[in-house]
C-alpha cells in the first residue's frame, strides 16, 4: 500500500511540471507573437511609406499636367492661333491649336496615370502575405502540439 501514494506523488510532481512547462510555453507564445506583431506592423509601415511615395510622385505629374496646360493655353493659343491664320481660315487654325493641346495633355495625363497604378493598391502586400505564412506557421505547429 505504500507503493500507492508513492505513485500518486509522482503523478502530482509530473502534473505540476507540466503545468509549469505549459505556462512557461504559454507565456513564451505571447512573448513571441507581440513581437511578431510588433514586427509586422514595422513592415506595414515601411511598406506603406514607399506606396505614399509612388502616389505622391503620381499626383505631382497630374498637377503639373494641369499647369502646363493652363499656362500654355493662355500664351500660345494666342500666338498659334495668329499664326496659323496666316495661312488658314481663323477657326480652323485655332481648331488645329486646341488639337495640338490636347495630345500634350493627353500624354501627361497617361504618365500620371501610369505612375499613379505604380502605387496602388495602397495595401502592404508583402505584409499581408508574410501574416499569412506566420498564420500557417502557427496553425501547423498547433496541429502538431495536439498530436
Amino acid at each position: 500500500m505504500n507503493q500507492v501514494p508513492s505513485q500518486q506523488s509522482e503523478v502530482s510532481r509530473q502534473s505540476a511540471d507540466d503545468e509549469r512547462s505549459l505556462a512557461e510555453l504559454t507565456k513564451q507564445l505571447s512573448d513571441q507573437a507581440t513581437a511578431l506583431a510588433r514586427k509586422e506592423v514595422d513592415l506595414a509601415k515601411a511598406e506603406m511609406g514607399l506606396k505614399a511615395k509612388r502616389l505622391g510622385i503620381g499626383a505631382g505629374a497630374f498637377g503639373g499636367a494641369g499647369l502646363i496646360a493652363l499656362l500654355a493655353l493662355g500664351a500660345l493659343t494666342a500666338a498659334a492661333i495668329m499664326g496659323l491664320a496666316e495661312a488658314v481660315d481663323g477657326w480652323l487654325a485655332a481648331l488645329i491649336v486646341a488639337a495640338a493641346y490636347g495630345a500634350v495633355a493627353g500624354i501627361l495625363a497617361l504618365i500620371g496615370r501610369s505612375r499613379v497604378q505604380a502605387g496602388t493598391p495602397p495595401l502592404p502586400e508583402e505584409t499581408v502575405e508574410s501574416v499569412k505564412e506566420d498564420v500557417e506557421w502557427a496553425k501547423t505547429k498547433a496541429k502538431q502540439a495536439r498530436t
